[in-house]
């Protein structure tokens, strides 16, 4: 194993780091908002211009010049780990390629200031991707962290929280790639890549079927994935416990734990249909034929359902997802739904349990996501689930399963969706995010299993921080939030002062007399801000 770590932090933060309580919307937040909205869009590195602090809109901001490189949070009297009121933390997810596929930071300096905005709103934490495409690229076995750990200690000097996401699939939207060395192997192996009944192929991760498979140049992609977490745990150590307090591994396609149903290689997605089965690679057709035979029938392993529609056909214009006498209701079905949800709970334990045991000894949490599949969920067969590999239907709870295995391994389960409600969802598509967020909540609730909570996409969802707003308070079970994601459209002045008032209402903490800014530290925070931005 080969590791490389070189260089450090590409943005000095000097020595006068800030901790706040609440921000409110004024010429800071417009300055900031126009600077780092054009740094991001132009993908330029510096800001370009001044960040100016307006001395009469901070009258709610507690900063505090500190003598050292590391920042010390503003701590109540009666509590120095203070909470939102409703006891969730709010974190932020970094862009996707906050990182290049060089290792180098991109638009550290947009980066830089926008993290001391977050921290001056009173953000808990950070959500960083780490793409296994940047840090394992070229050859098996060889590491480079270094421009992760330039964020990781962006982020611990300005005294945030830190959650890791570790990405063991492609980014189309952010150009990250699988790491050279495994197309390589794809080229000569292509069946390692999921694919549909056409033959077409889904190259941004791994087929399920090969989790435990030596495909890899003599190594099981378990194993590869369990050395790079080894890697990874012994280059941040230093983070550990402290500035890194949780750990997502990437459980398939965007990081979720499901098949990648629903992206159509023709790009000619329209809403209409539910996806399809993914299971005609070689190592998912074995499987498949194998399990038929043991069950006594091996007709049934020779490929997925030969009436399922595809991927922009109507789900309920087919004999398989049909409401009433479709063949999601007979044997057949039955066998084949379980057969290809055992896959994705099969995978998705191995990759939990790998975690779990590789940071048993670190005290931070293990999770994983599950995507909120809603699109047909008003239908008795709900399609869109079952080509994702969740076996969930009017007769079936089949998300038990999956909540159980997080519970096995003591893992939290991310939920995105968060800001999506019903109500603007389109009436064709039979969709209830509501519901299904409804239906995984009660199941862990069951099952003791902390939830994370997302949003879909930066100014997606109508209405999306209402939604937000409303799911914290209702989720009990929910201990953090991440807002996806920092960019050029979250920081535009049509989004950015709604998440700042967003923001001020998750923290409403009581001010002592002594928190009140004063004319120096307001100073301090303009001068350092604007040298940041210069």
């Amino acid at each position: 194993m080969e590791v490389s770590v070189m260089g450090s932090s590409q943005v000095n933060f000097g020595r006068n780091d800030l901790g706040c309580r609440e921000a409110v919307n004024c010429s800071f937040t417009k300055n900031l908002v126009v600077n780092i909205s054009s740094s991001l869009k132009n993908s330029k590195i510096c800001v370009g211009q001044s960040v100016k602090l307006g001395g009469k809109c901070l009258s709610r901001f507690s900063l505090k010049a500190s003598g050292c490189s590391q920042a010390e949070p503003v701590l109540s009297k009666n509590n120095r780990n203070p909470k939102q009121t409703d006891g969730v933390k709010l974190f932020v997810g970094l862009p996707l390629d906050a990182v290049s596929n060089t290792n180098t930071v991109n638009h550290a300096r947009a980066i830089a200031a926008g993290l001391k905005a977050l921290k001056l709103l009173g953000v808990d934490g950070i959500e960083l991707p780490i793409w296994w495409g940047v840090v394992e690229k070229e050859t098996m076995g060889k590491y480079n962290w270094t421009g992760y750990l330039a964020l990781a200690e962006m982020i611990q000097k300005l005294g945030l929280k830190l959650h890791v996401s570790l990405c063991f699939h492609a980014s189309e939207e952010a150009k990250i790639p699988l790491p050279e060395w495994v197309s390589r192997i794809g080229e000569t192996d292509p069946s390692i890549f999921f694919k549909n009944g056409s033959g077409q192929s889904y190259k941004d991760c791994l087929s399920f079927a090969v989790t435990d498979v030596p495909v890899l140049g003599g190594k099981t992609p378990v194993e590869v994935y369990t050395e790079f977490c080894e890697s990874f745990k012994a280059t941040f150590s230093p983070f550990m416990g402290t500035t890194i307090t949780g750990i997502s591994i990437g459980l398939g396609p965007e990081g979720e734990l499901c098949y990648p149903s629903r992206h159509n290689p023709s790009k000619m997605n329209n809403h209409r249909g539910a996806g399809e089965f993914q299971c005609y690679d070689k190592y998912m057709l074995s499987s498949l034929t194998q399990c038929a035979e043991s069950n006594g029938n091996p007709l049934w392993g020779l490929g997925g359902p030969h009436d399922a529609p595809g991927y922009d056909q109507q789900p309920m214009t087919s004999n398989f997802f049909k409401e009433n006498g479709g063949s999601w209701e007979t044997s057949y079905g039955d066998f084949f739904l379980s057969w290809y949800s055992e896959q994705l709970i099969s995978h998705g334990s191995q990759l939990l349990s790998l975690a779990s045991e590789t940071f048993h000894d670190v005290p931070i949490s293990i999770c994983g996501k599950v995507p909120l599949v809603h699109s047909w969920y008003r239908t008795r067969s709900h399609p869109s689930e079952l080509t994702s590999g969740f076996y969930n239907t009017a007769n079936r709870d089949g998300y038990v399963e999956v909540v159980e295995m997080f519970a096995k391994h003591s893992c939290q389960i991310i939920l995105p969706g968060m800001d999506l409600s019903d109500n603007h969802q389109p009436k064709e598509s039979l969709s209830s995010p509501e519901l299904v967020l409804a239906q995984i909540t009660s199941s862990c609730r069951k099952h003791g299993v902390e939830i994370l909570g997302q949003n879909s996409l930066v100014a997606n969802a109508a209405n999306g921080l209402e939604q937000i707003k409303k799911n914290l308070s209702g989720v009990k079970e929910m201990s953090l939030f991440t807002y996806q994601r920092m960019g050029a459209d979250f920081f535009s002045p049509e989004h950015f002062p709604a998440f700042t008032q967003f923001v001020r209402n998750l923290n409403q903490p009581e001010l002592d007399s002594d928190d009140q800014p004063m004319k120096e530290e307001v100073r301090v925070a303009s001068n350092h801000l604007q040298m940041q931005a210069a």
